[in-house]
């Protein structure tokens, strides 16, 4: 058996490091360590992914029969809407809408909820 076959995907990206400057060997391996959760908090992203949202929870963030999610904290609204998609909350529409997501959209739409304000 060669080298090769003992050489694993971190292996190749440290000795890819050690040619490259401090700053840019630290960037490139903190993307290959956040991987495809580099965008997971983005609210821009959370924004685009809201369209859903908004048919049923108002974007004002009034409670109207639908619970309020504007100005929810992140971690809760994620644990909301886990909870959802394990179906350990009763509500067969947000169990659906929920069990499409994953953890990267649920962080995706906490961002983009927590960073809004609540008209008053």
């Amino acid at each position: 058996m060669g080298l090769g076959a003992h050489i694993g995907m971190w292996d190749v990206a440290l000795v890819a490091l050690n040619c490259l400057t401090r700053p840019t060997a630290f960037a490139v391996f903190t993307i290959l360590a956040l991987g495809s959760s580099a965008h997971a908090a983005d609210p821009a992203f959370g924004q685009y992914l809201a369209g859903e949202c908004v048919t049923c929870h108002r974007a004002d963030g009034e409670n109207k029969g639908i619970p309020a999610i504007v100005g929810w904290p992140e971690d809760q609204f994620v644990a909301v809407m886990k909870s959802y998609k394990d179906k350990d909350r009763p509500n067969d529409v947000m169990q659906n809408i929920a069990g499409k997501l994953n953890s990267d959209e649920m962080a995706a739409l906490a961002a983009y909820y927590g960073s809004l304000k609540a008209k008053k």
